[in-house]
C-alpha cells in the first residue's frame, strides 16, 4: 500500500521540497487534531471557508508528522519536514484519490440519488461480504473530501468497492466520477434533498447521471424523466412497481410486519420476504436485489439472504452511562475505517480521561490478522486508549498485541462477568459488529432513563457553526454561548465539540455552570456573563474569567483580587448602550476608569455590551445608536487606560444584520442551535434537537367520553386515543394542549387532546395505523421549535430551555 501512496503522490502536479525522497507513508490525514497522525502520516493541509490547515503544521511537525501538502510552505517549517507544494490542496487530494483508485481493477459499484445512498451501501455490503471482500465508504462519507478519503481505503485485498457520491449544486460530479470510477451504477431514489442548488429537478438528474460515464450498468427505477437523460449506449438494468416494460417488474403485498415482494427477471418468477413495510425500506431493498440479480445470484439466496435485512443505524450515539460513565454506542459496525472515526469522536467527546474500548472482530478489512489487528494495536496506541476488551474468537487470539487487554469468546461470555468488570467514572467506546449483538452491551452499561429522549445532531452544530463563521471577517474571533445547559440541548457535550473545533471563548451566565465544565475537562476560555459577587472566589479558584457590569461589582472583585495577591486576572468590562439590564453607563465611566488606571491585579480580556433589537430591522437606528455609544466608551476607556483588548457587541442575529460591527469577537448563540428569526437564514440551517418519545397505551373511546384533567375534551364520536409519557414536568408547555399542539406519528399529526399533564399528555390517533411502543416526534423537522413558539406566542429560546433535564439527552454524529 505504501508504494502505491508513493506513486499516486507523484503523480499529482507538484514541486517537494523536503530532506528525504525515499518516503514511508501508509495513513492520509486531513484532520491535525487527529492522535493518529505520526511519521507515516502524509497531511494534506485543507483550506475552506472558515479554517486553513496550514495553521497546524508547526504542531504537527511537533508531534512526529513528517510529510505535508501544501500551498505553501508556513513559517518556521522550512526544512523541517517534506513538502509536496500545489496550488490546491483539496484539488491535489482529490487527484491523488483518483491516481490511486487507478491501480485497481475490481469491480466498484457507484451510488448517487436524494436519499437512501448509504442503507444501499450497507445493505449491498451484507449481502455481498460472504462472497466478496468489501471495501466501503464508511459512514456517510459521500463529499468532495469523504470520497477521496474512502476510496484512498482500498488496498490489495478488496476485490469490490461500493462508494457514495453526494452533491449539492452543479459541476461537482465530475470530481467525484474521476474518483469512483464506477462500473456499476446505482441511482436511489431522487427527492427534495439540496434542491435549492439546483434549477430543476432535471437538471439534478442531469448532474447525477454524470457519475455513471463510464460505468458498464446503471441500475435504476424506471421513469420516464430520468429515461431521457440516460445515454443510449449505456446498459439500463431498470425495475418498477408499475411498468412492465422495465427489466424488473415487481409487485408487492404486507404480511405481518414484513412485505413480500413478487420478482419478474426475465422468464422467472419468485418471492422474496423483507422485514420492512415502509416505501424507502421497499424501495432501498429493491435496488439491493437488482444488484444481486445483475450478479446472477440463484432465487433462493437472494431469498434467504435479504430476508436478513435489518436497521441500518448511521449515528454515533453519545449517552450517559452507569457508575458515572459516558458511552459512545457504535454497535452496530466493526471495519478498519469506521474504527479510526469512531476513536477520532471518542477523542472529541470523552468526558472522562480514562478511555475503555469494547470491540468485537473486525471484518472485511482487506488485510491478514496478524497485519489487521497490528494496526488495530497502533491505533489503541496512539489514541491512548486505558483499556481494551476484546469480544470475538479472533481478537482474543491477538490479546498479546494490546497491553491492559482482557477478551471474551462471544457477548454471552462478557454478560456472564459483567459485574466483575468494574465500570465508573470513564468513556467507553461499545464498537462491535451487528452478529455479536452489542446492543446488548449497551443495555447493561445505559443509564436508565423513561423513554422520553433529547437527540443532538452533533453534525448539525458544526455544520451551523461553521454557516456563522463563514460570514466572519478574517480574523474576529467567535464565542459560543453554551449558557443554561446549552440552551437546553446539553453543556458539557456541546462545549467538548465546540473545543474541538477551537472556538475562542463559551460564555455561561453564572459561576455553576461554568465550574461544571472546567469540572468536566474543558480548556477553552470560559467567560461568565452574570456573576454574582458571592461568587467571585469560586470564579478566580476555577479561572474563569468574570464580566463586571458595575462599580459594586468592580471593587468587589478587586479588593478579592488584592487578598489573594492576583496579577493581570482576566475581566471583561460590559457597557451599557441602551439594553438597560447590565452594564456601565456613561455617567460612570470616568469612576470606572480611576478603579482600574494602574491595578495590576486584573487586565481587561475584552469590552463588550449587548444590542436589544438587532433581530428587528424596524429598530435599525435604535441599535445603530448602540453602537455608536459602545464605540466612544470603549474607545475611551482604550485610550486612558492605554489597553487594546477584545471587543464585541454582536449576538447572533448581529452577526447576520450588522456585519460593518463585528469588532474583534461576536457571540453565537442561539444560531447555533438551529434558530434564526430571519426565515431565509433559517433554510440555511440545520435542526440540532429532535423530541421523541413513545406511545405508553392506545385505547378507544366512545362518543360522549373524556379525557384527561376537567374534561376539556369530550369525544364527538368513537375515537382511539394515544398516551405519551411527556409532560409539563418535561417542559411541555400546557399551552401546547386541548387541540392547538401536535404531535407526529408514522409522519401523521396527531393533535393533542384535553389538558397536558405533569408527566404525559394524550393525542387522536383515530385513523393513524399505530400501535403501543411506535415512535413520536414532539419536535425536530416538524414541527419546529420556531413553528412552536409562534403558535405559543414566545421565542424558541424559551421552549429549547424549557426542556427538562430529566429528559435524557442522546447525541450522535
Amino acid at each position: 500500500m505504501s508504494q502505491k501512496i508513493l506513486k499516486s503522490i507523484q503523480n499529482i502536479p507538484a514541486a517537494f521540497i523536503g530532506n528525504h525522497t525515499n518516503l514511508a507513508i501508509d495513513t492520509i490525514a486531513i484532520d491535525s487534531r487527529s492522535l493518529q497522525n505520526g511519521p507515516q502520516t502524509l497531511f494534506f493541509a485543507l483550506v475552506g471557508a472558515n479554517n486553513d490547515a496550514h495553521l497546524y503544521v508547526k504542531d504537527l511537525i511537533a508531534t512526529g508528522v513528517q510529510n505535508f501538502v501544501v500551498t505553501h510552505i508556513p513559517e518556521d517549517c522550512r526544512g523541517k519536514a517534506n513538502f509536496y507544494i500545489v496550488t490546491d490542496t483539496v484539488v491535489a487530494l482529490q487527484q491523488f484519490a483518483a491516481n490511486y483508485r487507478s491501480l485497481f481493477d475490481f469491480p466498484i459499484i457507484g451510488l448517487t440519488g436524494s436519499n437512501g445512498k448509504t442503507i444501499v451501501k450497507e445493505w449491498l455490503n451484507f449481502l455481498l461480504s460472504p462472497d466478496y471482500n468489501v471495501i466501503r465508504s464508511p459512514k456517510s462519507y459521500n463529499s468532495q473530501i469523504g470520497v477521496p478519503l474512502s476510496v484512498i481505503a482500498i488496498n490489495e485485498k478488496h476485490n469490490l468497492g461500493i462508494f457514495e457520491a453526494g452533491i449539492s449544486t452543479r459541476s461537482e460530479m465530475e470530481n467525484l466520477e474521476e474518483i469512483i470510477k464506477p462500473t456499476i451504477g446505482i441511482l436511489t431514489n431522487i427527492g427534495t434533498a439540496h434542491d435549492e442548488g439546483f434549477a430543476s429537478i432535471e437538471e439534478k438528474i442531469v448532474e447525477k447521471l454524470k457519475l455513471f460515464k463510464h460505468a458498464q450498468v446503471l441500475i435504476y427505477n424506471k421513469n420516464e424523466i430520468i429515461d431521457a437523460f440516460i445515454n443510449p449506449e449505456m446498459k439500463a438494468f431498470s425495475w418498477s412497481l408499475n411498468d412492465k416494460s422495465a427489466s424488473v417488474f415487481v409487485s408487492q403485498k404486507s404480511v405481518l410486519d414484513k412485505t413480500v415482494l413478487n420478482v419478474q427477471f426475465k422468464q422467472e418468477h419468485f418471492e422474496i420476504k423483507i422485514p420492512f413495510q415502509d416505501k424507502a425500506s421497499v424501495e432501498n431493498a429493491i435496488s439491493c436485489l437488482m444488484v444481486l440479480l445483475y450478479f446472477e445470484y440463484d432465487a433462493v439466496t437472494i431469498q434467504d439472504r435479504m430476508e436478513l435485512l435489518y436497521p441500518v443505524e448511521m449515528r454515533l450515539k453519545v449517552k450517559n452511562g452507569i457508575n458515572n460513565c459516558s458511552l459512545i454506542d457504535d454497535s452496530y459496525s466493526s471495519d478498519f475505517q469506521s474504527l479510526k472515526i469512531a476513536l477520532d469522536f471518542l477523542e472529541s467527546q470523552k468526558q472522562y480521561q480514562k478511555k475503555t474500548v469494547i470491540l468485537s472482530d473486525i471484518f472485511q478489512s482487506g488485510l491478514s490478522n496478524e497485519e489487521l489487528y497490528a494496526k488495530v494495536s497502533q491505533l489503541i496506541v496512539s489514541n491512548k486508549i486505558d483499556r481494551v476488551i476484546g469480544i470475538g474468537e479472533t481478537i482474543s487470539a491477538f490479546k498479546n498485541k494490546f497491553a491492559n487487554c482482557i477478551t471474551f469468546k462471544n457477548t454471552a461470555a462478557f454478560i456472564a462477568d459483567f459485574e466483575n468488570l468494574d465500570f465508573g467514572n470513564e468513556t467507553i467506546l461499545i464498537k462491535g459488529a451487528r452478529s455479536f449483538q452489542f446492543e446488548e452491551i449497551v443495555y447493561l452499561l445505559e443509564e436508565k432513563t423513561h423513554e422520553t429522549v433529547l437527540e443532538i445532531n452533533l453534525n448539525a452544530i458544526s455544520y451551523n457553526l461553521n454557516f456563522f463563521k463563514s460570514k466572519l471577517k478574517p480574523k474576529v474571533k467567535i464565542m459560543v454561548m453554551v449558557k443554561a445547559f446549552g440552551y437546553g440541548n446539553g453543556g458539557l457535550e456541546i462545549a467538548k465539540l465546540l473545543e474541538y473545533h477551537k472556538v475562542d471563548y463559551l460564555g455561561v451566565a453564572f459561576a455553576d455552570e461554568g465550574i461544571s465544565l472546567k469540572n468536566g475537562g474543558i480548556k477553552v476560555p470560559i467567560m461568565v456573563l452574570n456573576p454574582e459577587n458571592t461568587s467571585f472566589s469560586a470564579i478566580i479558584q476555577h479561572q474563569l474569567e468574570p464580566e463586571i457590569y458595575c462599580l459594586k461589582g468592580l471593587y468587589a472583585f478587586l479588593k478579592i483580587a488584592k487578598q489573594k495577591k492576583l496579577e493581570h486576572f482576566p475581566i471583561h468590562i460590559k457597557f451599557d448602550t441602551g439594553m438597560h439590564r447590565l452594564g456601565f453607563e456613561e455617567n460612570t465611566i470616568d469612576d470606572l476608569i480611576g478603579a482600574l488606571r494602574g491595578n495590576e491585579t486584573v487586565q481587561i480580556k475584552s469590552i463588550l455590551s449587548h444590542l436589544a433589537t438587532s433581530d428587528d430591522l424596524e429598530h435599525m437606528d435604535f441599535a445603530h445608536s448602540q453602537i455608536v455609544l459602545f464605540e466612544k466608551l470603549s474607545a475611551k476607556l482604550m485610550s486612558e487606560l492605554k489597553i487594546n483588548p477584545l471587543r464585541h457587541i454582536l449576538n447572533t442575529s448581529g452577526i447576520s444584520n450588522f456585519p460593518k460591527s463585528q469588532y474583534d469577537m461576536v457571540r453565537l448563540g442561539i444560531g447555533l442551535y438551529g434558530v434564526s428569526n430571519d426565515t431565509e437564514e433559517q433554510k440555511q440551517l440545520e435542526n440540532v434537537g429532535t423530541l421523541k418519545s413513545v406511545i405508553s397505551q392506545i385505547r378507544t373511546i366512545a362518543a360522549g367520553e373524556s379525557v384527561g384533567y376537567g374534561r376539556r375534551f369530550i369525544a364527538e364520536k368513537p375515537t382511539k386515543i394515544a398516551t405519551i409519557p411527556i409532560g409539563y414536568a418535561d417542559g411541555i408547555s400546557r399551552g401546547w394542549g386541548n387541540g392547538l399542539g401536535f404531535v407526529m406519528v408514522k409522519n401523521t399529526k396527531a393533535y393533542i387532546v384535553g389538558s397536558i399533564c405533569m408527566d404525559m399528555l394524550m393525542v387522536d390517533v383515530t385513523g393513524v395505523e399505530c400501535k403501543e411502543g411506535d415512535a413520536i416526534l414532539i419536535f425536530g423537522e416538524s414541527p419546529t421549535v420556531s413553528f412552536i413558539a409562534q403558535k405559543l406566542n414566545t421565542i424558541p429560546y424559551e421552549i429549547l430551555t424549557s426542556i427538562s433535564q430529566r429528559v435524557k439527552r442522546v447525541f450522535y454524529r
